[in-house]
């Protein structure tokens, strides 16, 4: 089930617009490595300090969320000085720390710290998505879709825990076929509301969102 929890992930960020991934070596986030991999072009840094502002120099650039991907324990802490940054500049910056399950926190497993909240109020947002379970796919899909969304005014934060076997099992297939987390697509300016108009012209009936911050 990890790798299908992994692949539902990826699916939804690559749906968001991802397209720059950053990994950091380590085996708790395995299944997230190998389900990016499988979908964009990753890069690996050993340092996660260094990955994290690569992931915001990418996310500058391109003006896309990038994410950065780090293992359990003090390993997402590093990324902090990137994260303080992306919150000045309202950089998409999206920071995925893979977690070990609940019952190895506590009563000193290794490579084990509370990252709930690791960024505080620095973030916009920030879920852990829990242990992965097939019939929890969806909500899955609708924490990852909203934390891209709020990525748009600066980073987020996804933490995801995972039992072993960390490694690929040949039983699990491809990501089940549930449907897509509905998006929030907000308008920035004059060219994207006339855009909006356009959208909402060529459709037989449609429902308008309005406020000063999302819905």
């Amino acid at each position: 089930m990890n790798f299908t929890w992994a692949r539902t992930m990826v699916d939804e960020l690559v749906r968001g617009g991802v397209r720059e991934v950053v990994v950091c070596p380590g085996s708790r986030s395995g299944p997230l490595a190998i389900a990016c991999a499988e979908a964009l072009p990753v890069r690996t840094v050993v340092d996660e300090r260094s990955a994290a502002f690569f992931a915001l120099g990418a996310a500058k650039a391109s003006g896309r969320p990038a994410v950065v991907i780090a293992t359990s324990g003090t390993a997402g802490a590093h990324f902090y000085p990137a994260i303080l940054e992306a919150e000045a500049a309202g950089v998409p910056l999206i920071a995925l720390t893979a977690d070990r399950p609940p019952e190895l926190h506590g009563w000193g497993a290794p490579q084990t710290m509370d990252q709930q909240h690791l960024f505080g109020r620095h973030v916009r947002f920030f879920a852990d998505v829990g242990l992965p379970e097939l019939a929890s796919l969806r909500h899955l899909r609708a924490l990852v879709a909203r934390a891209v969304d709020l990525a748009a005014d600066g980073p987020v934060h996804l933490n995801a825990p995972f039992r072993e076997p960390l490694a690929p099992v040949r039983e699990e297939g491809s990501v089940p076929d549930v449907a897509p987390a509905a998006r929030i697509h907000r308008a920035r300016g004059v060219p994207d509301v006339r855009g909006v108009a356009r959208e909402l012209s060529s459709r037989p009936r449609g429902v308008i969102v309005a406020g000063l911050r999302d819905a």
